[in-house]
């Protein structure tokens, strides 16, 4: 069999803790799994991904992998003597000929787990909501090729459909469980959980940082020096802002309450930022105004610069 070097595909070290590899195995999953990456060849990088993550997950499998030793990508090998009887718990007969090393751990575990069963194999999946679907709730229904064992204890990949509630109130890098709706389990082993690794679609409005939402608000000179009330737009419908005189660009004015739910407690705020923008082009009348207040107003915009001169 050929050699495959999981620690590679997930770009960690061999020393890395479990924690660096979950992390790893989350943000590769995100890019290339084939429902929602365009990267080229997305699907065959994913199953890679996901084969070394379900043996390095595992504490005894990435022990049993680890005394394999290491080895260049694709090389052809034999695992040492006597490894399948120590760490698989076997009577040292199993035959590795036509045995390939995408199934070697998952054929391996179940003849050592045949007498209690063996669980079938949890499953994540990167999901892109809205932040309307994120405000609202939404219901996913998904078509994935879900990992499970067949007949004689080998995993395969199958079609299942999967349907998901998001409740409202959903962030950026939340991971939500869905319990028995991951791989069938084997010889009578649990079925075990699908997991959503959530994250917000780009939006043309608002960023989103936790449940509080930004949107950029802009202003014309004018409403910044004198005040105004301005509608500004929330996930909710517009709402009417009161906006200070002397207002400068970057100031953030807060509408509390108007940012994404939270499943307890008040929802998140929503920050309108000021951009104080100008007109692309002046009329004559303009010009004249502009230039009658410059003349007349004693204001010095850069008069900080002095301090340090």
């Amino acid at each position: 069999m050929k050699y495959s070097d999981y620690y590679a595909a997930l770009g960690v070290e061999r020393s890395a803790t479990a924690d660096e590899i979950k992390k790893a195995y989350r943000r590769l999953a995100q890019k290339y799994h084939p429902d929602v990456s365009k990267e080229p060849e997305a699907e065959a990088r994913f199953k890679e991904i996901a084969e070394a993550y379900q043996t390095l997950k595992d504490p005894e499998k990435r022990t049993a992998y680890d005394a394999l030793g290491q080895r260049p990508q694709g090389e052809e090998f034999r695992p040492p003597p006597d490894w399948e009887r120590q760490h698989g718990g076997g009577d040292g007969q199993f035959s590795f000929e036509d045995v390939d090393f995408a199934d070697l751990f998952s054929r391996f575990g179940a003849r050592s787990g045949a007498r209690s069963g063996m669980p079938g194999q949890d499953f994540e999946v990167p999901v892109e909501i809205s932040i309307e679907d994120a405000f609202r709730g939404t219901t996913l229904e998904l078509q994935l090729q879900m990992p499970e064992y067949d007949s004689s204890g080998r995993v395969t990949r199958v079609p299942h459909a999967v349907k998901a509630r998001i409740a409202p109130g959903a962030v950026d890098g939340q991971r939500l469980r869905l319990p028995g709706k991951g791989g069938k389990g084997f010889n009578g082993g649990r079925v075990g959980d699908l997991y959503l690794d959530i994250s917000l679609k780009p939006h043309r409005l608002y960023r989103a940082t936790g449940h509080d939402l930004y949107v950029d608000l802009p202003l014309s000179p004018w409403e910044a020096a004198l005040g105004a009330s301005v509608e500004v737009p929330t996930p909710a419908g517009a709402v009417s802002l009161k906006v200070p005189a002397g207002t400068s660009s970057g100031r953030k004015l807060r509408l509390a309450g108007r940012g994404l739910p939270r499943p307890r407690g008040a929802a998140g705020d929503l920050f309108a930022v000021a951009q104080i923008v100008v007109p692309a082009q002046l009329s004559e009348r303009e010009r004249e105004l502009y230039e009658s207040l410059g003349k007349e107003s004693g204001f010095a915009a850069r008069s900080h610069f002095a301090e340090n001169t």
